[in-house]
């Protein structure tokens, strides 16, 4: 993970494999073991395919929930992450894929 800030990034972190773009000159333990599970899942799916998926997800996400901010937090991958982001340990315990336990239902309370 290469950890690069850029001061006027619109989001506070975002994945592109191999980096971690971050708005700030500090960014907390909880964001980037966020980042670092996307990263993880990009490893797995690969960086286009994962992209590709992201957008499709989003946009069927979109048409679902009619709103931004719903579409977004209900993409399987952005499930996983946010319902994993504050235990710091996850990444020793994830299963390979585990992204896809979140394309439907509702594995551990997060977001739908």
């Amino acid at each position: 993970m290469i950890i690069v800030r850029i001061p006027f990034l619109w989001v506070s972190g975002m994945a592109l494999f191999p980096f971690v773009l971050v708005r700030t000159k500090r960014p907390d333990a909880v964001l980037l073991h966020h980042e670092r599970i996307h990263l993880r899942q990009q490893l797995e799916l690969g960086i286009l395919p994962f992209y590709v998926w992201y957008l499709l997800e989003y946009l069927i996400r979109r048409w679902q929930y009619n709103h931004h901010y719903d579409a977004y937090r209900n993409i399987s991958f952005e499930r996983e992450a946010f319902d994993n982001e504050h235990n710091l340990t996850y990444w020793k315990t994830r299963k390979w894929y585990g992204f896809l336990a979140y394309r439907t239902g509702n594995p551990s309370g997060g977001a739908v």
